[in-house]
């Protein structure tokens, strides 16, 4: 049992037995022992041939066949020992052992040959069209299954000549795609038997799609298909010939996918068709040609470069091919190609469990799809002006592609290496149950190992099975990860840059064409802005060089490819030798990612960072993108005060220090750290850390040109969206500004002096000669308005309030918050407003019905012209003056009993009425929601164009940008990312719409 263990044998004890019971264990039977050896699984192969023998009628004719024929005898072992499945077909059948024996089993055949062969096991005359005579006549059933025995045997035959190295991946894939095809042909011969009077009515044609289509089926794979019918001269009737092409059709997918004693073969997939599981099984030819020039997607003519004619009437299909060829080839120029790449990308791997991610040899990254897909694409950018590319094979494909300048030849054959090894690790999986399976065995599981051990003898790992493909597998995988990255972009700098000589050199033409297929808009330019970046032999060249084949694939997922490739020569050209952003650029792959990222989305980022390139290092580290302390940001500001010695120069540090959190603010917004909260609450911080500061140099400039100390003290008060915090990046900053005589001061004086102070503040915020963003400050809503003075007194505003607020002056001061200046001031201000904004008892009815009108005139007069009411993030229906005064109208009403409405800030506020049962849970929930994304959306807007806007724009570019930077990613059937916020923002606001008018407008 030793020498069996040492043999292969995993269960030696068991071995010995079988093999003293069949026989096999006499000396004269060695030779057979010795190919059992050899055998993937010997214990499998073992149990596989003593079980054959038990149901042979001569087990002495199969024990002769074995000794005498070397060739049979390694051709059994090896099907045995790899095939549970195939063991078990020749337990059933235990003749069949002689498929394996002779000149046939030995020859492959070519495709006519099998088409021939299994048409004549159904009676059916592979050169003519007219139906089986005698099927009719016979069990439809019992004909099939005798189709598919046949098919069986043909399997068997091949996995003999796969099992032992007569035939390559290519031929054996070639193979079982002509089998396919030929089962279909039989089965379409059977099908017009059964219905010769629908067969008299149309001509029907079989498209095949996929691996079929290709001539690379896997042993155990979906036959992709489409159907297209004509009429025949007998039935001129279009809608009756596809009807019974439709029977005809219905019949033929019957016979693979049968289950009785032989199993289902494979699954016949129709999905790919015109409108999918949707549309009609068969289409005439018009129709198809119809549907792929108005409706196709771009996946759906990546589907069509593989499409051949595999069945059913020839010329048809010839003619399908003729008319559908054209549009495939020219996909690459439809104007969402970039959109639809990238969804087909995200696809592949979006609904892989991440258990399974890892051992997935198809779908897994670095798997077979990562390199049909690359090929695909390639062949589609290319295609169009090169014939040479289209073909459906992958491998010949790929061949042609290195042939053609467009893959270096050594890429595209560590491609090629990679893909065989996958498709064989593919087909030994699929073998030993012959059933579909991508997925490696767990090697945690001594099940697993056992089954690695398996696979690896089949490839050739002997000393360590396991080891061996498992290294191997994860080795590949890596590569063609790696290659799927460099092969599409490295390309593009070999044709504006010095690369070494082994690389692809692509013609200019053809960098512009790949550049075009990525998304951008100007490739020319993309061209001179690669040629600067790469060019010459520096080090910043050599380490751009490396980069940018990843990056022009992170630009092209950008919603502006074009914009991104600019900012970051931009940015690069500005640092230009700077050490830490070399070292920067090639130990953290991170950083240029986010950058690719940032500057082909946004256009406020990109302007921002533009001014102060060394801000990239921010993108480092996430806890550097996380909002500073007021604390940290106001011990800036004071330095920057104390570093210069005008007031021009002060704020001009003050406003560069805000501009570097802006930028901070917005990559952190982008990029997902921080929520629609942080965003408000980082951009208030900010805006009030610059008032105050410019508010000192301000008040410090106006003494120094009056010579005295200021006579009276000055408190700026935030309104509006800077007092609840929820600034966004360009709004305005709604203040009033407040002063406080100094005890014995000329209140007249004093009032010149703090009027004076404010026309400064509001000069060095918003100085023309400074390069920072500006801060305008905007004072409309203080009492009386635009005609009102600009400051106001701390009495003044107390009379005022006492006899003159309107109720819109109520509403206004529950955002009231001081931000800047004398902070007693401030508190003395809020005691002033407070019996204003929250007063006892609430407002009266008719203040309550002023405000409704109010709001009500807002948004018949106020929303622009043009604009769509239902699309208008601020003022549209369910938009954010929806929830605000809906809010506001319940802290009016509630505050003066209830403290915690006492907030400035609109969610804040919202929550404390749900806790106080002032409102629906449901409700509240509904508000919050629409809310925070009116919110996003107009936030996004800003990002993306680098202007503010309120309305989200009607253009799918502009909307596909925006719903890009906020998260939304192309989904399988689940319609564009623009298309899914606008469905989103609608669905969001809708619901708000309802509440706030039964919440506002019925209470």
């Amino acid at each position: 049992m030793g020498a069996l263990a040492r043999r292969g044998f995993g269960d030696a004890t068991r071995a010995a037995r079988l093999l003293a019971e069949s026989g096999l264990a006499d000396a004269a039977h060695e030779v057979i022992v010795d190919a059992l050896c050899r055998a993937a699984d010997p214990d499998l192969a073992l149990f596989g041939l003593v079980r054959i023998l038990e149901r042979s009628a001569d087990p002495g004719e199969l024990l002769s066949a074995l000794h005498e024929d070397a060739d049979f005898r390694e051709r059994l072992c090896q099907v045995v020992g790899a095939s549970r499945a195939l063991a078990d077909h020749l337990v059933r059948h235990p003749g069949d052992w002689r498929e394996l024996r002779g000149a046939d089993a030995a020859r492959p055949p070519d495709a006519e040959e099998l088409r021939a062969g299994l048409l004549a096991v159904v009676g059916a005359d592979p050169y003519s069209p007219a139906p089986v005579a005698d099927v009719s006549r016979r069990d439809a059933a019992e004909a099939a299954h005798a189709l598919r025995l046949a098919y069986r045997r043909r399997v068997l035959r091949l996995a003999g000549r796969d099992l032992t190295g007569v035939q390559d991946l290519k031929e054996v894939a070639a193979e079982l795609a002509d089998l396919a095809a030929a089962v279909l042909e039989g089965a379409l011969a059977l099908a017009r038997a059964r219905f010769p009077e629908e067969a008299e009515r149309c001509r029907l044609a079989v498209i095949g799609l996929g691996k079929c289509g290709g001539r690379e089926l896997n042993y155990v794979s979906d036959v992709d298909v489409v159907f297209v019918a004509e009429p025949t001269e007998a039935c001129p009737d279009e809608a009756a010939a596809l009807a019974a092409a439709t029977r005809l059709a219905s019949a033929l997918l019957e016979v693979p996918t049968a289950t009785d004693a032989e199993g289902t073969l494979w699954e016949v997939d129709t999905a790919l068709r015109p409108d999918g599981r949707n549309g009609p099984l068969v289409r005439s030819l018009g129709g198809h040609v119809s549907y792929y020039e108005r409706w196709a997607k771009t996946w759906e003519f990546q589907a069509l470069v593989k499409a051949r004619p595999i069945a059913g009437d020839a010329e048809l299909g010839a003619a399908y091919m003729k008319a559908i060829s054209p549009l495939v080839w020219q996909a690459a120029g439809r104007p969402n190609f970039v959109e639809d790449v990238q969804a087909m990308r995200r696809r592949v791997e979006a609904h892989l469990p991440r258990a399974q991610a890892d051992r997935e040899v198809k779908l897994g990254r670095g798997g077979l799809r990562d390199i049909e897909f690359a090929v695909q694409l390639l062949q589609l950018v290319h295609g169009r002006r090169d014939e040479s590319l289209r073909s459906g094979n992958t491998l010949e494909a790929l061949a042609a592609l290195s042939q053609g300048g467009y893959v270096g030849r050594q890429d595209a054959a560590a491609l090629a290496d990679a893909y065989r090894f996958l498709r064989r690790v593919e087909h030994l999986l699929q073998l030993y149950r012959l059933r579909r399976t991508h997925l490696l065995p767990d090697a945690q599981s001594d099940k697993g190992q056992w089954a690695l051990r398996r696979l690896g003898r089949s490839l050739g790992f002997t000393a360590d099975p396991v080891g061996g493909v498992v290294d191997t597998w994860r080795r590949r995988a890596t590569e063609v990860r790696r290659l799927h990255e460099k092969l599409f972009y490295r390309p593009l700098l070999k044709a504006v840059a010095r690369l070494p000589e082994d690389e692809v050199q692509l013609s200019l033409e053809h960098a512009r064409i790949r550049l075009e297929a990525l998304g951008f808009v100007d490739p020319a330019g993309a061209l001179r802005h690669l040629e600067a970046l790469t060019a010459g032999v520096s080090r910043r060249a050599a380490i751009q060089r490396t980069l940018l084949p990843v990056m022009l694939g992170w630009f092209a997922n950008s919603p502006d490819p074009d914009a991104g490739l600019l900012g970051f020569r931009q940015v690069s050209d500005a640092l230009g030798t700077t050490p830490w952003y070399l070292r920067l650029l090639r130990d953290d792959v991170r950083v240029a990612e986010r950058m690719a990222h940032l500057l082909g989305t946004s256009r406020y980022f990109t302007e921002l960072l533009l001014r102060a390139p060394e801000a990239v290092a921010l993108l480092a580290d996430d806890r550097d993108l996380v909002q500073r302390s007021d604390a940290e940001l106001a011990t800036e500001a004071d330095a920057a005060l104390r570093r210069h010695d005008t007031a021009e120069n002060q704020v001009a540090a003050v406003r560069a220090l805000r501009r570097r959190e802006l930028l901070r603010t917005a990559a952190a917004d982008l990029l997902g750290v921080t929520d629609i909260n942080g965003v408000g609450d980082a951009l208030t911080a900010i805006a009030a850390v610059t008032v105050d500061a410019a508010l000192r140099a301000a008040t410090e400039r106006v003494a120094c040109q009056r010579g005295t100390e200021p006579v009276t003290r000055m408190c700026v008060i935030a309104m509006g969206r800077f007092g609840g915090s929820e600034l966004s990046y360009t709004s305005d900053a709604d203040v009033m500004f407040v002063h406080d005589p100094l005890p014995g001061a000329d209140a007249g004086e004093a009032a010149a002096t703090a009027e004076a102070i404010v026309r400064e503040l509001m000069r060095l915020l918003e100085f023309p000669g400074s390069s920072e963003p500006p801060v305008r400050l905007d004072a409309g809503l203080r009492p009386e308005g635009k005609n009102g003075p600009m400051v106001r007194s701390l009495d003044a505003y107390a009379a005022y309030y006492q006899r003159w607020a309107s109720h819109w002056e109520s509403q206004a001061l529950l955002r009231a918050v001081p931000v800047a200046g004398d902070a007693e001031l401030g508190r003395r201000f809020v005691a002033v407003i407070d019996p204003v904004r929250y007063p006892e008892g609430g407002p009266s009815d008719q203040a309550v019905r002023e405000i409704r009108r109010l709001k009500a005139r807002m948004e018949a007069e106020r929303l622009p012209r043009g604009a769509d009411p239902a699309l208008h993030t601020k003022l549209g229906r369910g938009g954010l003056s929806d929830v605000e005064w809906t809010v506001q109208l319940l802290q009016l009403r509630h505050a003066y009993r209830v403290p915690e409405l006492r907030t400035t800030g609109t969610l804040q506020a919202l929550n404390a009425a749900v806790q106080c049962g002032l409102l629906d849970p449901d409700d509240g929930a509904t508000l919050e929601v629409a809310w925070r994304l009116a919110s996003r959306i107009r936030g996004a807007i800003t990002l993306v164009r680098g202007r503010g806007g309120d309305s989200i724009p009607v253009g799918w570019r502009d909307r596909s940008a925006i719903a890009s930077a906020l998260g939304y990613r192309m989904e399988n059937g689940g319609g564009s990312p623009g298309e899914r916020m606008v469905e989103d923002y609608r669905r969001a606001t809708r619901r708000a719409r309802a509440v706030m008018e039964r919440v506002f407008y019925d209470s």
